[in-house]
């Protein structure tokens, strides 16, 4: 992997991950790295889910994978923003 790659990778995670903390109802005190870190990962599951799935290969803009990688994103974001709640 390049370096061009990693960039990708990292502005990708932060628009997915981003799109995640908006389906997410409510205020999640998670940090901006963390919220990159969980849309990097769930765009990864998403992209592994969709192959599995055989959705991953499609023309056009890949709204199917996209949808995946955004629901793994608010699943991610959901965790970590309730595991992080004070009582």
């Amino acid at each position: 992997m390049v370096i061009s790659g990693i960039v990708a990778a990292v502005v990708v995670g932060a628009i997915i991950g981003a799109l995640g903390r908006l389906v997410v109802p409510g205020k999640q005190k998670i940090g901006c790295l963390l919220t990159v870190g969980i849309g990097i990962l769930a765009a990864l599951l998403g992209t592994v889910v969709a192959g599995a799935l055989n959705v991953a290969h499609t023309p056009g803009i890949n709204w199917i994978q996209l949808a995946i990688q955004v629901g793994f994103a608010a699943v991610g974001v959901a965790l970590v923003a309730g595991g992080t709640r004070r009582r």
